[in-house]
This record gives structure tokens, C-alpha cells and sequence, in this order.
């Protein structure tokens, strides 16, 4: 196996492993329940999307590996590994143990950190910075709907 094909098997497990904490924090019969903002896709979405996004992030992220020069490559791959760490960590913060103003609060720090993250890719790579653009929406959008179901359930109404 090629360095390459290496350092990309590497990405993707590691991504793999973030993800799986939404298989290990599933929404379940809590979500359902809730009250949900506008504009909240079916359920059936939210993977597929997912998937998708995990996969751009693992090819912005080979791809920097594979371009930025040894010497920066930790300086390049910071941001992505402390808001892969923040992604990670929404599922369990808002499907596990309901908090859903902590996850809000993530989800706000994991916009910037991706926002970082972007910027730093970009001095290394237009397509690796360009790939994650779409992740930087959908978190976005994430906030949204986390927002709304907060002020939508939250014990003051």
C-alpha cells in the first residue's frame, strides 16, 4: 500500500471514529418527541448528508497531508483535529445527555473551528479549503435547528 493510500485509510478512520458517535448517541424516542423549528429535513436525511460530509472532510484533509510541508503539517492539521473532537462530541452533549444549550454552545465553537480550519487549508490547498465549504453550511444549519428545538422545548414555555 501506497503512503498515499495510507494517510487516507489513516483520515478515514479517524473521521469514522467522530462519526460514531452519533451511532453511539442515536436521537431515539427523546428527539422525536421534541418540538422541531421549520425547515427540519425527514430523518432519513441526516445520515446520507453525513456520510457525504465525512467523506469531503477526509479528502480535504489526505489532501493537505499529502501537500503541506513537514515541517507545518502539525500547524495544518490542528484546527481540523480540535473540530473533528468538537463534531464528535455534539451527539453525545445533545442526543445522550440532553443538554441542548451545551450542544448549541458546541456546535457555535465547532463553526469556528471550521472556519479555521478552512482558512488554514487554504494556504495549503483551494480544493481541500473548497471541500469543506459545504460542512461549514450544513453546521451551520445544524445550529439553527439545535437553537430551535431549544427555544421550542425549553422549560421556560
Amino acid at each position: 500500500m501506497s503512503r498515499s493510500s495510507r494517510l487516507f485509510c489513516g483520515w478515514l478512520l479517524l473521521v469514522a471514529i467522530a462519526a460514531s458517535s452519533g451511532i453511539l448517541a442515536p436521537p431515539g424516542e427523546w428527539y422525536a418527541a421534541l418540538a422541531k423549528p421549520p425547515l427540519t429535513p425527514p430523518d432519513w436525511l441526516f445520515p446520507v448528508a453525513w456520510t457525504l460530509l465525512y467523506l469531503m472532510m477526509t479528502v480535504a484533509t489526505w489532501k493537505v497531508t499529502l501537500v503541506a510541508p513537514r515541517g507545518e503539517r502539525g500547524k495544518a492539521l490542528l484546527p481540523f483535529v480540535l473540530q473533528l473532537i468538537a463534531n464528535g462530541l455534539w451527539s453525545w452533549l445533545f442526543f445522550a445527555a440532553h443538554w441542548m444549550l451545551i450542544g448549541l454552545l458546541d456546535l457555535l465553537l465547532l463553526w469556528g473551528l471550521i472556519v479555521w480550519t478552512i482558512v488554514t487549508f487554504s494556504r495549503y490547498s483551494r480544493l481541500a479549503a473548497g471541500l469543506l465549504l459545504p460542512y461549514l453550511v450544513w453546521a451551520g444549519f445544524a445550529a439553527y435547528l439545535n437553537a430551535g428545538v431549544l427555544v421550542l422545548n425549553a422549560p421556560w414555555n
